[in-house]
């Protein structure tokens, strides 16, 4: 468990184009929030144009995932994905280093009876949702109700990991790096609130082939793994943003859950967090090659 930053990387020149990035985004942290999302959003279009292969892998997947929809609404979906990535750069960014205090009046948490009821009957608490753009700035603002932990994939970069972890631990009660397995099962027996993120193929995991959008998506099965052996309760965390304002919702805990089928229970899980990005569709992170891996061996992006 990590609930302090490890020590400050030095300012030696290797550092310092990482150190200079660092700067520039705390500095960007701070700009107004109409500001962020007016240069997040021409961000965004810059990549739309410029991240050729992501925009390729979005584009596969929205046919993928969105079959009902013509081409240009497929089209329009798309642009507004990358228009919604460029304003969640922005919202990392402010969530890490900069002030929520001006968003805070402006979102809406519903279910929050739920979280406490749950930690009144001594259960942890595993609250799974997906890779959308205001993970983080959501994840803060529900900190101000309820201690949260959360998991995460390490940064290679010591300057970014440093800076981020110390970002993150200013709200987050605590960090567990993605092989901190045991830690953050301690923290689920003891009662504690973890956030969790299980949409991405997480290659060399015990994953199964679970229905995603009707698609057969390598997940890992770590939520059946982490409530068969902690007892916790499982409870999706809707997140979104509308507009200049946010809507936090924690719905009710999945139910029967973990039963004796894993690939049961991780479908089930699949299926929450789809219910999860068909209410907000562009700010989810498309960019993934979510389908690379298929039970016949080929690739959805070849």
């Amino acid at each position: 468990m990590t609930a302090t930053p490890p020590p400050r990387p030095s300012f030696a020149p290797r550092h310092w184009p990482a150190w200079l990035g660092v700067g520039l985004c705390v500095a960007l942290a701070h700009l107004p929030w109409s500001l962020q999302r007016a240069l997040g959003a021409a961000l965004g279009r810059l990549a739309l144009h410029l991240a050729r292969s992501r925009r390729r892998a979005a584009a596969v997947n929205l046919t993928l995932c969105f079959p009902e929809l013509n081409e240009a609404e497929r089209a329009a979906l798309l642009r507004a994905n990358f228009r919604d990535l460029g304003i969640g750069l922005f919202e990392f960014a402010r969530a890490w280093w900069g002030r929520i205090a001006p968003l805070r009046n402006s979102a809406n948490i519903e279910g929050l009876e739920i979280l406490q009821r749950l930690r009144d009957e001594g259960r942890g608490i595993l609250l799974i949702s997906g890779h959308f753009m205001t993970l983080e700035t959501c994840g803060r603002l529900l900190c101000d109700h309820i201690p949260l932990a959360g998991m995460y994939r390490p940064y290679r970069n010591p300057v970014l990991e440093w800076a981020v972890l110390r970002g993150r631990l200013r709200y987050a009660c605590a960090m567990f790096g993605n092989r901190d397995t045991r830690a953050a099962l301690r923290h689920l027996k003891n009662g504690g609130v973890l956030w969790y993120a299980p949409d991405q193929d997480m290659l060399g995991k015990d994953t199964v082939f679970a229905p995603f959008f009707g698609i057969p998506a390598a997940t890992i099965t770590a939520t059946h793994q982490f409530a068969r052996m902690t007892g916790c309760a499982v409870v999706p965390f809707f997140h979104r943003r509308e507009g200049g304002r946010y809507a936090l919702k924690i719905g009710a805990p999945l139910e029967p859950f973990p039963t004796a089928d894993a690939s049961a229970d991780t479908a089930a899980v699949n299926a929450a967090i789809e219910a999860m990005v068909r209410e907000a569709p562009s700010q989810y992170l498309w960019l993934h090659r979510r389908f690379k891996r298929q039970p016949d061996g080929k690739s959805r992006y070849a």
